[in-house]
């Protein structure tokens, strides 16, 4: 249980960590708002992550016992996409670097107050596929599928839904508090490397388990 504790959290992290448009409209609304609004967006994004991640457990799973005689090649495909994920993310961070920053955005009414923040963030972060791919190629690179229980299924969804959760709450106070600098430049290069990095070593441990 607490092995998966600890991978939940770590691929949790590793989804959360860059500061992406949503994000930064996240930041951004709570900056320009309040904090609740902004706590309530957050908790919409992480829980279109607990979502997907229980979809991708679930549906991961039984992929990996329907196929278990392929197992090998999967985790070396599960490897090379969350590869490709981390140099993605690696080469649109320094990207970043060359843009120009963005004025202040107009925030929809509907998202000026929690309710509606709460179902915006939660229809924006399901509509990215980014998140699923993500996670389905996680859940094909564990090694340990056939030996899991409902147990510990559930501690690894609580556990990357409470990731998601701490970060965008904490993006959302530091909105709040210090307005738009965490979405500027040095804030964007820092949690985009700083993700590319975990991505990486998730996919190094792919590798090494296959």
């Amino acid at each position: 249980m607490t092995e998966s504790i600890l991978s939940g959290l770590a691929a949790g992290y590793a989804l959360a960590l860059p500061i992406g448009a949503i994000a930064a409209l996240m930041v951004s609304l709570a900056a320009h708002t309040s904090l609740r609004v902004g706590i309530a967006a957050a908790l919409g994004i992480a829980t279109a992550d607990g979502l997907y991640a229980l979809t991708a457990v679930l549906g991961g799973a039984a992929a990996a016992h329907l196929v278990e005689p392929i197992t090998q090649p999967l985790k070396w495909l599960a490897a090379l996409v969350l590869s490709t994920l981390a140099v993605r993310i690696a080469i649109t961070t320094f990207r970043r670097r060359q843009e120009s920053s963005a004025q202040a955005p107009i925030h929809p009414a509907v998202l000026t107050r929690s309710a509606g923040a709460y179902a915006g963030f939660l229809g924006m972060t399901l509509l990215n596929p980014y998140t699923i791919i993500y996670f389905t190629s996680l859940v094909l690179s564990r090694d340990d599928t056939a030996n899991v229980t409902a147990a510990t299924q559930c501690g690894y969804i609580a556990a990357i839904f409470t990731a998601s959760a701490s970060w965008f709450v904490l993006l959302a106070v530091s909105g709040a508090m210090l307005g738009r600098f965490i979405t500027g430049h040095r804030g964007r290069v820092v949690t985009g490397l700083v993700s590319s990095l975990a991505i990486g070593a998730l996919a190094a441990n792919a590798l090494l388990s296959a």
